[in-house]
């Protein structure tokens, strides 16, 4: 599994396990999955939550005023790569 899969499913992982979706599994989320709305289904509180976790997990900062910051939430591949290029700073 490449570096970025592997990204991708822990990923999927936090998701389900910071926001308590014990009705779906990693495999049920598609990489490139809108999260929020028609997608996922997740809401703002979700986005909150989900930030805390991927900030405190991948020791990196989320500016949630920054204008781009929306568009790494968008799904799971663009928030895998939001991880890598942060941790790479």
């Amino acid at each position: 599994m490449s570096n970025q899969k592997s990204l991708e499913h822990e990923i999927k992982e936090l998701i389900i396990e910071a926001l308590g979706l014990e009705d779906i599994s990693a495999d049920d989320i598609g990489s490139d999955q809108t999260l929020f709305g028609e997608g996922l289904g997740l809401d703002s509180v979700d986005a909150l939550e989900l930030g805390l976790a991927i900030q405190k997990t991948y020791g990196i900062k989320i500016d949630a005023d920054a204008k781009d910051t929306r568009n790494h939430f968008t799904n799971v591949a663009s928030l895998a790569a939001f991880v890598t290029a942060r941790q790479a700073a």
